[in-house]
């Protein structure tokens, strides 16, 4: 898994989880679930570096 590829992952997980965070507090529903989205497009990035680790081995 490349380092940038990485970092990319963590970023959008990180964003989202900050964007969760506001919209949940600012009752801002819309928010909240661009912060949701946002984890789990982090999650699926990281899944797919994590398989790339694998088979590059």
């Amino acid at each position: 898994m490349g380092l940038d590829d990485k970092f990319d992952a963590k970023t959008d997980e990180l964003k989202g989880k900050a964007k969760e965070g506001v919209g949940s507090a600012t009752d801002d529903e819309g928010l909240e679930a661009e912060g949701k989205g946002d984890q789990a497009k982090g999650h699926l990035k990281q899944a797919a570096e994590k398989v790339k680790d694998v088979f590059k081995s």
